[in-house]
Order: structure tokens, then sequence, then C-alpha cells
């Protein structure tokens, strides 16, 4: 059954969950994108993806940073909560969860090499070019510790909480 609202269908938003690992110098690890028919060629955060059916977008994190890099990952720490767009359809939208982890197991590496090219660890005063956009505008502002708890991105202004 289809549920309607006068005026505007129902529709879903894809969440997915970005985690970037931070070391004790303030370096984040991230990795090229590679193959995977979306800004290949662009830097992206080391670990991020959909959140599956039934599972929380912490569990999705953790999923995430075990599979693409390798790593097992607790202590999650909220950046932010985008809520984007990147197009006018309402099927492009999306809503992103992003954590810091300062801790985690294991040595990260290169676990998906059909789908990213290369890991580095960079400053977020340095960041290589070119960054997934909105991903770029994230890590600018958790630098200049300027980040809203809530954003949007690719609507026709970005908008705070």
């Amino acid at each position: 059954m289809r549920l309607s609202y006068p005026g505007s269908p129902r529709f879903a938003v894809v969440p997915a969950a970005y985690v970037v690992l931070r070391r004790d110098d303030g370096q984040v690890l991230m990795q090229r994108r590679h193959q995977t028919g979306y800004l290949d060629g662009h830097w992206a955060i080391g670990a991020a993806g959909h959140v599956e059916g039934g599972e929380s977008v912490l569990d999705a994190a953790r999923r995430e940073a075990r599979e693409e890099l390798g790593v097992g990952v607790d202590d999650l720490v909220p950046i932010t909560v985008m809520h984007r767009t990147v197009g006018s359809r309402r099927i492009d939208q999306r809503v992103d969860f992003f954590f810091e982890c300062r801790h985690w197991s294991g040595v990260p590496e290169r676990r998906e090499p059909d789908r990213a090219s290369e890991l580095r660890w960079v400053a977020l005063d340095a960041l290589p070019s070119p960054v997934v956009p909105h991903e770029q505008w994230v890590l600018q502002r958790w630098r200049a510790g300027d980040i809203p708890i809530v954003s949007t991105f690719g609507f026709s202004t970005v908008r705070r909480a």
C-alpha cells in the first residue's frame, strides 16, 4: 500500500554512515574513490556506506569500518547529521551521519581495492584534491570548529539547525 499526503507523495531518504578515523596528531584517513560510478578519483572519508535494512546507523558505521578498512570501532562520536540532495528529484535525497573515531582495533588497510585506489592520512588543513563536495564541506567546518549538529547541503541554500 502506498501512502500519500495532500500535495506531496511520501518518500524515503537514503541513510548512510561515515567514519572519520582521527589520529592523535589530528590527521584523518581518506581514500581515493575508484570504479564506484560516483565521483571516481575524488578523495572521501575513510569509511562510509549505506545503512542496510534492519541495521542501526551505529551498526552500519561499525560494519563499514570493518569491511572497508579492516578495523574495529566502538568509540563513535557524532560530528554532524546532514540532509542533502544531489538533484531536484526526491529520490536523490540522503541523510548522512558523520562520526569521529579516535580509538580503533587493527591497522587500517585498503580492504576494497576494486573501489578505493589509495588510502592516505591527511591534515584537515591540507586536504587532497578533489574531495567529494559534501564531505569536504563537513571536514572544513569541523576543522574550523563551526560544524552544526544538523545541516543541509545541495538544496537552494545550506542551512544550519
